[in-house]
């Protein structure tokens, strides 16, 4: 990384409980590819003035995670499409003290769908209604995805996430049935879920498409047995991979090749 000068272009993110992953993969390419910039990680109580701040000083980008995703749609200037979609932001570019806010989670999992070559006519569930979750059946319905069911136990959310992309809304598992499942939950996450198989083995064998969301750990529990049971996989590591090698794009211009974004992304988990 080049020694700290008055020319260096600053990027930072915003979240609750900050990680090292995006500072991690970031800095490692801007190192690798020589270029004038730096990543920080913060956290704020002061959303509103952390935003007169990029502007004020100029930094160049903003990563944005929970919980401030939505609060800070009012204080940016321009939504594009991937943004509009979820109303959610994760990413902001500063453009000479104009702000334009995007969202390269909905981006990344849109993407995939398409290189994964993954058929619109076919039926989905996905198990899950957050914010995350938001972002996935966003993309599945901006994909032209329209036999889509929404599996969600909180009969708030789950309904009120179906209803806005036109889906359906089930409380119950539903019998084995679907083309491609989507864990959009806990269900594997490192900790306490993290031997939690998020869809029986039934389902999987009758899907063709095994989607889990969960980046840590990679394998979790639903990919080792999407994974043995030789269906195709969509990965939440693939997922984080690829929103930031967006993100990282947008705030320097430079494209990233795929095996630059894998040795940053490994780069990113290997603390």
């Amino acid at each position: 990384m080049p020694i700290l000068n008055k020319d260096m272009q600053v990027c930072i993110s915003l979240a609750g409980r900050p990680s090292n992953i995006g500072t991690r993969f970031h800095n490692f390419l801007y190192d690798e590819l020589g270029l004038n910039f730096v990543y920080k990680a913060f956290s704020t109580d002061d959303l509103e003035g952390a935003v007169r701040g990029i502007r004020a000083l100029g930094f160049r980008g903003c990563s944005v995670s929970m919980p401030f995703k939505e609060a800070i749609i009012p204080l940016v200037d321009n939504l594009e499409p991937s943004a509009l979609a979820i109303e959610s932001v994760n990413t902001v570019v500063n453009e000479d003290g104009l702000l334009t806010a995007s969202n390269t989670d909905y981006e990344a999992v849109a993407l995939l769908l398409t290189q994964q070559r993954v058929d619109a006519a076919k039926s989905v569930l996905v198990r899950g209604s957050g914010g995350m979750a938001k972002a996935v059946v966003a993309a599945f319905r901006g994909c032209g995805f329209e036999n889509v069911t929404v599996l969600a136990r909180n009969e708030q959310a789950g309904p009120a996430l179906a209803e806005k992309y036109g889906y359906r809304w089930l409380a119950d598992d539903p019998a084995p049935a679907h083309d491609v499942i989507v864990n959009v939950t806990p269900l594997g996450m490192r900790g306490s879920e993290e031997r939690t198989q998020a869809f029986s083995d039934e389902q999987i064998r009758r899907a063709d498409t095994v989607f889990d969301v969960v980046a840590f750990p990679a394998e979790t529990p639903l990919v080792a047995a999407g994974r043995a049971a030789g269906k195709t996989l969509i990965t939440g590591a693939e997922v984080i991979a690829l929103q930031a090698a967006r993100q990282f794009e947008r705030y320097t211009g430079v494209a990233l090749t795929a095996d630059q974004v894998a040795r940053a992304s490994e780069f990113s988990r290997a603390e």
